[in-house]
């Protein structure tokens, strides 16, 4: 008999990572993953090491990646400080329900609990893990070698499967260097590839409902993308004649030029997503999970009309997460299943019991035609808003020259902040996995890492990162990184000298001489830095414009180097024009010594309707 192979906890882990096809790792070695980080030397020609500058972009970067080309991918840390880093990235991706696998080391197992070198262990001996415990999908803590092979295919199984998301693996120092004869698993022999369908009688219950309407409308959320539905929701939405609305998540799960599209609803929504969203009789609503912003914090009547009374708008609710069906709304049908599946067996009831009426074109009905006035009013009101003929250039503005030059499939991504925001009112996006942007979490220092993974993810695509200037400066090493993967990722930085989001949100919410702690002052007064030489020093090609007339030659300087680029824009600060107007309504409290104020909030949250 032939001698079994021996492989450490590490070569174990490295080894499957390679046969999920797994082409990247975001680490920073320590002397908590020397191990670890040693098996992936050994297989470098395999699985390529990639260097963030700080743990939580590395979590960025995995995400980025992922959300392009639908593939997770993995970060390893060091013990301790290195560990506590990817607990921003975590979370922002467990709230947006993204998979990526984070291995973090940890103490050796016999030595738990005596204090060494980065231990956390007064609660508890080697107590790291329940720092991440409330922002995973799960977490598994090693003791034994002979445990490697095992957890290693259950995390990605945990990852994809299900309501998708994070995965933490804490593996000590000794499991890491330790040998096992216990095989390398075979991932095609340890997961399924079936996604939940929905009952039968439940289809035809929602389908019966949806087509009772009179102004039938749909809601998307992320899980349309996750599923990949795009195509479902399109021939739906066609054949009912429903309009289209789509979350923060879901802003690209429609092609937004159809003209079926109502834009979004919500405290970010546009005057045509809330105007159909309060109006509809019948929602269905897929693969979203109705959180504030979306429904301008429960205030009925200026997002949504849900409710028990006769008059209320009634839902159908598709997702995967039980969980979320009936949480924040009363259901009329609920639905648990993958919205791909569930879809295509909703279009084909539609398809078997409403031919007739199919053959009557949406085109022609008064609903479709109030949809188009709508929209007719949304961009007549978007090219009023915007005067290119200032100086510094308005953030509307530039999103305008910014999306007349990409390309259709370019991938624009996002995070926290007024860019984001005027994204969904004013950005049009038309293929899936092409908006990405952080979501529930509202992250700030996303964009620059979740931009090379993408980057990286798809490299013959265009992929541009806006970015304010707060949140530039949370990642700017990471240029860094984007140096040394040498890809053209493009990093527009939108420089308004604050945090001038929140800023807008002080004088819109508590009066104009509110705004405070929010702009970047010095001794003499507003403090910029020049973020475009600082790019330079990185070894990035860069310019710095301000006018509406010079985005478009940047940008094309920009894309066409061998490497990254940055434009910086010098944006209005003038509080008139800094933002965009706000439509929606958002539950921002307000102080009990603002007393006129105070009363009208007051009165205002009654209408919320939490229950």
């Amino acid at each position: 008999m032939s001698e079994k192979q021996v492989l450490t906890g590490s070569e174990v882990i490295v080894n499957y990572l390679i046969k999920e096809g797994v082409k990247y790792v975001f680490g920073i070695p320590g002397h908590g993953c020397l191990g670890l980080t040693d098996a992936f030397r050994r297989n470098k020609e395999k699985i390529t090491v990639i260097q963030p500058k700080q743990e939580m972009a590395g979590v960025h970067m995995a995400i980025g990646y992922y959300r392009v080309t639908g593939q997770p991918l993995v970060v390893f840390t060091s013990i301790g400080p290195g560990a506590t880093n990817t607990a921003i990235g975590l979370a922002d991706a467990f709230v947006d329900s993204m998979p990526v696998l984070v291995i973090t080391g940890d103490t050796h197992v016999h030595m738990r609990g005596v204090g060494v070198l980065q231990e956390i262990e007064r609660h508890r001996d080697s107590g790291f893990s329940k720092v991440l415990e409330p922002v995973v999908k799960r977490q598994f803590e090693l003791v034994h070698v002979n445990q490697v092979p095992k957890v290693i295919q259950r995390a990605f199984n945990l990852m994809m499967t299900g309501r998708r998301g994070p995965v933490h693996i804490d593996l000590p120092m000794d499991v890491q260097c330790s040998g096992t004869i216990i095989p390398v698993p075979n991932p095609d022999h340890r997961k399924t590839l079936a996604r939940p369908r929905a009952e039968a009688d439940l289809i035809k219950k929602a389908i019966q409902l949806f087509m009772s309407a009179n102004r039938p409308l749909i809601w998307l959320g992320g899980g349309v993308i996750t599923s990949g539905a795009t195509k479902e929701v399109i021939e739906l939405a066609e054949f009912v004649g429903a309009p289209v609305l789509g979350s923060m998540m879901a802003k690209d799960a429609f092609p937004n030029d159809h003209v079926l599209f109502g834009w979004a609803t919500g405290s970010k929504g546009t005057t045509v997503g809330l105007e159909l969203s309060r109006k509809a009789d019948v929602v269905l609503a897929v693969g979203t999970r109705f959180a504030d912003e979306s429904t301008c914090s429960y205030r009925k009547g200026i997002a949504w009309n849900f409710g028990e009374g006769k008059n209320d708008t009634r839902l159908i609710q598709i997702d995967i997460d039980p969980h979320e069906i009936g949480k924040n709304y009363p259901v009329d049908v609920g639905i648990v299943g993958d919205a791909k599946l569930v879809l295509q067996d909703m279009i084909t009831e539609l398809k078997t019991s409403y031919k007739q009426r199919h053959d009557i074109k949406y085109s022609s009905t008064a609903y479709f035609k109030e949809i188009q006035s709508l929209k007719k009013k949304w961009k007549k009101f978007l090219d009023e808003w915007r005067k290119p003929e200032l100086d510094p250039v308005m953030i509307s503005c530039v999103l305008k020259e910014v999306r007349e030059f990409l390309d259709r499939d370019a991938i624009i991504v996002t995070s926290s902040g007024n860019v984001q925001a005027q994204i969904i009112q004013e950005i049009e996006f038309y293929e899936p996995n092409t908006c990405i942007t952080a979501g529930g979490f509202s992250t700030m220092g996303y964009s620059v890492p979740a931009a090379i993974g993408a980057k990286l993810g798809k490299p013959d695509r265009q992929v541009i990162a806006l970015v304010g200037d707060g949140d530039f400066m949370m990642t700017i090493g990471e240029l860094h990184t984007a140096k040394q993967v040498g890809l053209n990722v493009v990093i527009v930085v939108l420089n308004n000298a604050g945090w001038i989001a929140i800023t807008d949100l002080q004088r819109a919410v508590y009066g104009q001489d509110h705004a405070y702690a929010t702009e970047f002052e010095d001794k003499n007064g507003t403090y910029m830095p020049n973020f475009a030489d600082i790019a330079k020093g990185f070894g990035c090609w860069s310019t710095r414009i301000s006018r509406a007339e010079e985005i478009k030659s940047a940008l094309e300087k920009a894309f066409s180097q061998d490497g990254p680029a940055i434009v910086e824009i010098i944006v209005n600060r003038n509080p008139e024009v800094s933002g965009s107007p706000a439509h929606g309504w958002w539950d921002v409290p307000i102080p009990t010594y603002m007393k006129e104020k105070r009363e009208k909030y007051l009165k205002e949250i009654e209408e919320e309707d939490l229950s």
